[in-house]
């Protein structure tokens, strides 16, 4: 009448290993996708004024007006342009005006990312050829073999002077 009942056990697994292997299918992720590197502009802003300066006027014939419109059509001074054009155009302006100039910078809310980029590239780009010239004329080597003191020469020598406006809305002109 009364059966007894039997317990059966359920055999276990073995659960020992599976921390390893999550934790080596974690590194393997990690090393095998790829990283989205940050795009960026290296900038050096200038140090906050102790007090109170009032603006200066710059003649217009030391500003370079560069614009970029909605349609990521580049213009310097009101002429359609290319980057390459801008890099001509910015290292002769700065190269006849070293320290009086001033790069006036325009934008669309509606400008892509890639053509501000490739615009601000020809500006790097227009200094950076400027200051190579002339760290090979004065020191013998190139920018990036200068010392830091011989560099800092070579930065007020040819100062980086732009301005740049916020954005319009609807079209830059």
């Amino acid at each position: 009448m009364f059966r007894r009942r039997r317990f059966e056990q359920v055999p276990e697994l073995n659960t020992s290993s599976t921390a390893d292997i999550s934790f080596m299918l974690l590194i393997f992720f990690l090393v095998a996708s790829s990283m989205d590197t940050d795009k960026g502009l290296l900038r050096q802003l200038p140090p906050p004024p102790q007090e109170q300066q009032p603006p200066t006027d710059v003649s217009k014939d030391h500003i370079l007006q560069v614009t970029l419109d909605a349609s990521d059509q580049l213009a310097v001074d009101g002429t359609l342009i290319t980057p390459q054009q801008l890099r001509d155009q910015i290292a002769e302006f700065v190269a006849a005006d070293r320290t009086d100039h001033v790069i006036s910078i325009r934008t669309d809310r509606a400008t892509t990312y890639e053509a501000y980029f490739r615009m601000q590239n020809a500006i790097v780009a227009a200094y950076s050829q400027l200051r190579e010239r002339y760290a090979r004329e004065r020191f013998g080597k190139g920018y990036g073999e200068l010392e830091a003191e011989q560099r800092d020469e070579i930065n007020q020598y040819y100062p980086q002077r732009i301005s740049e406006s916020k954005p319009s809305e609807g079209g830059a002109s």
